[in-house]
């Protein structure tokens, strides 16, 4: 029997083919992801290990950092910090070779556009140390000289390239107030992972460095190099020993550095890989339809055959484990193949982002044990559990009653249990799904997330019993428009709801997922669309990359020319009523100008008089109204840190308004150094293109201010949806392709299976362009009704998702975007036709005679 098996594999791999490349392709996703992840994570690791080559022990100063690129954080009570003299005496222990004071901190570099060079998050800022020779090993200078004063700095070579610029050119730095322009004194290199990897570097001497990024005579980290002989640890029980007691400080070995920030890289390779993971189990899942349709189709051509071997002997048994073993064969086959094709697809993937991106770390191919194993064991499952259903109704194949060829209809008793099966999954999932979207908060996301998982598992059970009232709408059309072929079309995708269904179900799910997510798109889109819309009055929002603006640009953004009325927005997180609360500050006397919150009682006016404005959800969870009194605890320490507020107003929930309002004047007086995130700024005759400039020029071309109108602030928030979608296509596009191949694959084996059918169709007059219009319309009407399950069940889940966010995005509405579902609708029947070319044209060449003698 297993030689049976395997000639039987060997005489249908034609048959088979498609199927081996559904397998093939989604094992290669599997593979490539492991195999990149892998490289790219062990890539990473090699290069961020030699960042700490001269670090034996390092003391961070937590006390002091830059909070989102721009203030100082400062714990008062921790007055002793990292100093000279802290340096000199780490560098005068027995056990250390040197020590090296190190400030660092954000700072932006501008081309002569003035555009930032690079992002904000990889811009650094730091300290040259020179030694006696006037060098400094970890910056090796190759141009200029060393950087001295507050007018001079160093770049690194890759950013002077990028902004152009030559030793001796005037360059503008930035922080989180006016640039300033400096000259370019020297140019270094560095094997700083995040610099070489796209980012940029500025250095100043010391003295300037902490006075631009800490405060003058301060460092926020000190390395020390141990002495030969002298271990890490060793070393480090001498530097803790004389650190100041007062400060707050972490010390760390060479060694744990390098562990911590391989933990770090790890977690974040790990996260990309699971992401990339889900799609592949996504690709791999559609592949099981295929899988399982293919073998039920070979089943059935394969009857006469199967019920001979019954006749002759074998048992049920064996013919159950020789189909499994035809399964087996291509599984490994096709795994194997898959395996291979992943490597490759991995080295091409590390090629591309060392091409985009060549300071990314780049390595030699990691291809684990795991990946090998778990490739070829997730590929062989999916092809053996795929046929276990198609080798149990082969082995039930009776020697007697199977003698006659044809597909083995389905007993009315199967159908039965089958639609009621179904049934059950459908609405006990639908009744899950509306059980947890009427929570209207996130406890319902489980009963969601599990209610649509088994009302998808029911609509692929009933997938057969629906085939036939959903393909008959369309029938009368098809017949109106293509006649004789479209006719038959429908009849021959009704004829098998089994097949139609499995063929169809790879495509459900495809869309499925891409509507849900489209109209989580178009929803969320809009929420922030209205937000804007309706909130903001100001004609422009000025922000900085780095998220925290100074006291002195906002100060010099209100004096602009042109600007009639200006807010700075300080933020404070407070407990109100036992819990901790956002709090925004506008400037009370111009906050009805530029915010324009859609008041449910009491008045904006509130903030002249020190009260609190409170969003209609707070109020409602904490039972508040006009003129309830709030307790408060600013978290400032101390008996002054209670106090108690009054609701002067409530307003209608806003994403871009926080839960609290405030004046700012009165935040000040409990937040000496308030966090400031953006300035609104209203023109004194309205938004123009001069007023932009003026703003511009008032922060003295700071290449990290961000100004933007309303319409700015809607297209990037839309931009920013619209990459997240086109990247969740593009991982889905495997399982499409995947479907695709379904869809040829059952067409040509239907084809090859009617070939007596389609010679006594040629035989009674219809032509070789009838035979093709036939087979192409049948592939459009199953791709057509898998689109339209998948888009319908995607809608629904992606309303009842909306549901349980609404306690967090209140104003959270449900968004179909028609014209994209329609789009979507046209892509499936595009593509069914596209997969019909093959099929139909093979059925349209096969000869007269020959397929009517077919047996």
């Amino acid at each position: 029997m297993y030689r049976t098996a395997l000639r039987n594999v060997l005489a249908h791999k034609g048959r088979l083919l498609m199927t081996a490349l559904a397998i093939l392709l989604g094992t290669a996703f599997v593979s490539g992801t492991l195999v990149f992840s892998d490289t790219l994570g062990q890539a990473m690791k090699n290069s961020f290990a030699k960042s700490y080559t001269d670090v034996s022990v390092l003391v961070t100063d937590r006390t002091v950092g830059t909070r989102m690129g721009g203030g100082n954080i400062e714990d008062e009570k921790n007055t002793e910090k990292l100093t000279d003299a802290t340096v000199k005496q780490i560098a005068a222990l027995p056990g250390a070779a040197k020590s090296r004071g190190v400030v660092s901190g954000f700072i932006g570099v501008s081309d002569k556009k003035g555009n930032l060079i690079g992002e904000v998050w990889s811009a650094m800022g730091g300290n040259y140390v020179p030694d006696p020779s006037g060098k400094d090993s970890r910056y090796p200078l190759v141009e200029g000289k060393t950087p001295s004063g507050p007018k001079e700095v160093a770049l690194d070579k890759a950013t002077a390239d990028k902004g152009g610029y030559h030793v001796g050119d005037t360059v503008r730095i930035a922080r989180n107030g006016p640039a300033l322009e400096v000259k370019l004194a020297g140019i270094v290199t560095t094997d700083d992972p995040q610099i070489t990897s796209g980012g940029t570097l500025t250095l100043l001497d010391t003295a300037s460095a902490q006075k631009i990024l800490l405060t003058p005579g301060q460092y926020s980290s000190v390395s020390v190099l141990a002495k030969s002989g002298t271990t890490e640890s060793a070393l480090l029980d001498q530097v803790s020993n004389v650190l100041p007691k007062a400060g707050d400080f972490r010390t760390k070995t060479g060694q744990q550095l390098i562990d911590e920030q391989a933990e770090v890289i790890a977690k974040g390779t790990d996260k990309m890989k699971t992401m990339l993971l889900v799609f592949a189990i996504i690709s791999l899942f559609v592949s099981i339809f295929i899988i399982a349709n293919t073998f039920t189709m070979l089943v059935a051509q394969r009857t006469k055959e199967l019920a001979l071997l019954r006749a002759v002997g074998a048992s049920r048994s064996q013919v159950t484990r020789s189909v499994l073993v035809e399964a087996l064969a291509l599984g490994v086959t096709a795994s194997a193949a898959g395996l291979l094709a992943g490597i490759g697809i991995g080295a091409g993937m590390q090629s591309l982002i060392h091409a985009t991106a060549p300071g990314m770390p780049t390595g030699p191919l990691v291809i684990a044990p795991t990946t090998v194993v778990v490739t070829l064991v997730v590929g062989v499952l999916v092809a053996v559990l795929s046929a276990v259903l198609p080798a149990l109704r082969a082995s039930r194949i009776a020697p007697v009653t199977a003698m006659s060829s044809g597909d083995q209809p389905a007993t009315q008793k199967s159908l039965v249990i089958r639609n009621v099966v179904g049934s059950v999954f459908t609405i006990g999932g639908l009744g899950l799904v509306v059980t947890g979207a009427a929570t209207r908060s996130s406890s319902g996301q489980v009963p969601v997330g599990a209610g649509v998982g088994l009302a998808l598992i029911g609509i692929f059970v009933l997938l057969p019993l629906l085939s036939r009232p959903v393909i008959a709408l369309v029938g009368p059309l098809l017949a109106k428009v293509a006649g004789t072929p479209g006719k038959l079309a429908r009849r021959n995708a009704v004829r098998n709801p089994r097949r139609t269904a499995a063929t169809a179900a790879a495509l459900t799910i495809g869309l499925a997922l891409v509507t849900g997510l489209s109209v989580l798109g178009s929803s969320v889109s809009d929420m922030v669309d209205k937000a804007v819309t309706s909130s903001m009055k100001a004609d422009y929002d000025v922000t900085l990359a780095t998220g925290d603006l100074t006291p002195e640009l906002a100060a010099a953004i209100a004096k602009a020319p042109g600007v009639a009325v200006s807010s700075p927005i300080n933020r404070a997180f407070w407990e109100l009523g036992g819990a901790l609360h956002s709090v925004r500050g506008f400037d009370a006397a111009g906050f009805e100008q530029l915010v324009q919150p859609k008041m449910v009682s009491g008045s904006a006016a509130a903030l002249k008089q020190g009260q609190i404005l409170v969003d209609s959800n707070m109020a409602k969870k904490e039972n508040l109204s006009v003129g309830s009194n709030v307790k408060v605890d600013y978290r400032t320490g101390g008996a002054a840190s209670q106090g108690t507020l009054t609701v002067g107003g409530v307003y209608e929930g806003n994403t871009m308004i926080s839960e609290v309002i405030m004046a700012s004047a009165e935040i000040a007086k409990h937040e000496p150094q308030p966090y400031l995130s953006e300035v609104l700024v209203k023109g004194t005759d309205g938004p123009s293109a001069a007023l932009k400039q003026s703003i511009k020029d008032a922060t003295g071309n700071n290449p990290v201010v961000e100004v933007k109108t309303r319409q700015d602030m809607r297209d990037e928030f839309s931009k920013m949806i619209t990459f997240a979608l086109n990247m969740m296509y593009g991982l889905l596009g495997m399982a499409v392709v995947i479907a695709v191949i379904g869809v040829i694959n059952t067409l040509a084996m239907s084809v090859f299976e009617r070939k007596r059918e389609i010679g006594m169709l040629r035989a009674i007059g219809l032509d070789r362009r009838g035979i093709k219009r036939m087979v192409r319309l049948e592939s459009v009407v199953i791709s057509l009704f898998g689109a339209v399950i998948g888009v319908a069940l995607g809608t629904f889940a992606a309303w009842a998702v909306n549901r349980t966010l609404i306690s967090s995005l209140p104003t959270l509405t449900t968004v179909v975007p028609y014209g994209q579902l329609l789009l979507f609708l046209a892509l499936a029947g595009l593509v069914g036709l596209v997969a019909a070319l093959w099929p139909a044209r093979q059925a349209s060449k096969l000869n007269i005679l020959v397929s009517i003698k077919t047996d």
